[in-house]
């Protein structure tokens, strides 16, 4: 027998912390999140979801069972630092410890350190774990009424699980008896292959825009892999408003294929600048997923880089 949760914590709420509360909430959880230090347009997204607002990070550790942590990995540690800081030690402090379920893109060795520092605190049990999937997002209720969600795969490791077996089942988590950092290394090892691979198509495209060939690239493609050029087409124009989190997943994917296979880091580091240069140095990096403006077509995106990576260099010369 597990345990019953009823109130679930959500950091932060972008388009994956969106999905997943709005994926709780329709399964009757409660979920909070703290944003008061995020946009108003942030907080305006989470209220009309019916994410409950804490008015303090104490409030809100207090408020839940777990919490699920899915920020930019840059921020991951930081967060986890936060949440530690803010749950009183004390053994008297709480009837039950709070699961703190770590859902970031960060690589094995930063999943030690965030445990390391989860540690410290005796009422935190910490979940390791990596999504694989996309966006949440509900379909037509079966027969019976229940919520019915699309829902990507949440991978977790570590010596404890995510208690409640409705809440695991609800988040379609699925526990590897495996030590931490075992969750995250597998998300590092499919983001490689993934979001590695815009990364090709970016270069492939920008360049081939460049040399005056960039229709016969797409021609050749359909005629002879005409699946590899769906998902060079499908990946350029999703990626331009999620560019600024992927560059320091891939230095992550980076310190994963070095540390955990042997590999040189200078692959994926090149991989995180592509993914700098879209995100700084050109108009895609203003994108925001529920406002797109710009880069929604291939020809858009393409021509966007372009402009922005030439302004760069004339400012250099």
């Amino acid at each position: 027998m597990g345990e019953t949760f009823t109130s679930v914590g959500v950091v932060s709420i972008g388009e994956m912390g969106l999905g997943i509360a709005s994926l709780l909430i329709d399964h009757g959880y409660k979920v909070f999140t703290y944003a008061a230090d995020r946009s108003e347009n942030t907080q305006s997204r989470a209220r009309k979801a019916g994410v409950e607002l804490a008015t303090s990070l104490e409030n809100l550790v207090s408020s839940c069972s777990a919490i699920l942590s899915i920020v930019p990995p840059r921020d991951a540690k930081i967060t986890a630092q936060r949440i530690v800081s803010a749950l009183s030690p004390a053994p008297d402090s709480r009837s039950s410890p709070l699961y703190y379920v770590d859902l970031n893109a960060v690589s094995p060795n930063s999943a030690v350190e965030i445990n390391a520092l989860l540690s410290v605190n005796p009422n935190i049990r910490h979940v390791d774990g990596g999504i694989i999937g996309g966006v949440p997002y509900p379909k037509e209720r079966g027969a019976d009424g229940k919520p019915n969600w699309h829902c990507p795969s949440l991978i977790v490791s570590g010596p404890d699980r995510i208690p409640d077996p409705t809440l695991a089942a609800a988040l379609n988590a699925q526990h590897l008896d495996l030590p931490i950092g075992s969750a995250t290394g597998l998300k590092m090892c499919f983001a490689c292959t993934t979001k590695g691979f815009i990364s090709l198509a970016i270069q492939s495209f920008a360049t081939a825009h460049e040399l005056g060939v960039m229709g016969e690239l797409r021609a050749y493609l359909q005629k002879y892999n005409p699946s590899t050029l769906a998902l060079a087409e499908k990946g350029l124009v999703t990626m331009p408003s999620k560019a600024y989190r992927w560059e320091h997943e891939m230095l992550e994917i980076a310190d994963t294929m070095a540390e955990n296979g042997g590999f040189e880091k200078n692959l994926f580091q090149g991989v995180a600048e592509v993914y700098r240069t879209v995100a700084e140095d050109s108009e895609l990096g203003k994108e925001q997923p529920d406002a797109r403006v710009r880069g929604k077509t291939v020809e858009d995106v393409i021509q966007l880089l372009s402009e922005g990576m030439k302004a760069k260099k004339l400012k250099s010369e």
